[in-house]
């Protein structure tokens, strides 16, 4: 999914990157320039909720679109709680992650 993601995301008009860690992606130096994420709840390392509560201790307003396979609500309900724009359930459709990343947009 990391590697289709951005070819689905380029070819709708987004400059897309994909990062194989939470810590990849923070020592990349893109956070500030990073207007949406696209993350999964269970990553690697730092799962994707570490991730965001480590953004916002660095002060990165991001909005963030959780991705996750398992249908927790607890999981659904704190992400929600501490800012993400959305959470999308696997398998999602195309259609779906493009309108949750417009709504992401708009609303930063």
């Amino acid at each position: 999914m990391r590697e289709s993601l951005p070819d689905l995301l380029r070819e709708s008009g987004f400059a897309a990157r994909a990062f194989s860690s939470a810590q990849e992606f923070l020592s990349s130096g893109c956070a500030d320039e990073t207007n949406c994420l696209i993350l999964d709840v269970a990553m690697p390392g730092m799962s994707g909720p570490e991730l965001q509560q480590e953004l916002k201790r660095r002060g990165k307003e991001i909005p963030i679109i959780f991705i996750t396979a398992r249908r927790d609500e607890a999981i659904r309900a704190q992400v929600l709680k501490q800012g993400a724009a959305g959470l999308l359930l696997k398998p999602f459709s195309d259609v779906d992650l493009l309108a949750a990343i417009k709504t992401a947009l708009q609303a930063s």
